[in-house]
């Protein structure tokens, strides 16, 4: 199943990404207010246009041997330049699991049947989150249940 991946702003400029199964999905959930800021929490969330990076050109190699080069500290991937360190993405990826994990139900054990009933409709359409064996993953994956697996990242409360 295809995603599409909106960049999102709360009210308050804070901006996000969100992953979608559809426009339809992405207008469902911000009208049922299931979307929330990871930062702030609000639930007026709007569409933005993409920042789009655009590398500066390479020195001809007629350029000034006085002109600066580019800079060098930034990792490359995939040939283009990461401009997010690795403390910035892990701290962006705890504050996305962190959100995912305030606005979802905790099923426990239960995670497999539950997300069952769900795709079945036999349940409530709702955010869950819970255990699954690699196992009861791989049967979900195969009857098209789309799930992921998270790390687990302690809360700030888990950490006192």
């Amino acid at each position: 199943m295809a995603t599409i991946i909106y960049d999102l702003e709360c009210e308050y400029a804070h901006r996000f990404e969100g992953w979608f199964r559809s426009a339809d999905d992405f207008d469902s959930q911000r009208e049922q207010q299931l979307l929330t800021c990871p930062e702030c929490g609000t639930a007026a969330i709007r569409k933005v246009p993409s920042r789009i990076n655009i590398g500066q050109a390479r020195a001809s190699a007629e350029a000034s041997s006085t002109e600066a080069a580019p800079p060098t500290s930034a990792p490359v991937v995939d040939g283009k330049a990461n401009t997010v360190d690795v403390a910035t993405a892990f701290v962006m990826a705890k504050q996305a699991i962190q959100a995912l994990i305030r606005h979802s139900e905790d099923v426990g054990d239960r995670f497999a049947e539950e997300a069952r009933k769900i795709h079945y409709e036999e349940a409530p359409i709702r955010a869950i989150r819970g255990q699954a064996s690699p196992e009861e993953f791989e049967e979900l994956r195969d009857e098209g249940i789309d799930i992921i697996a998270l790390p687990h990242l302690p809360l700030e409360d888990d950490l006192n």
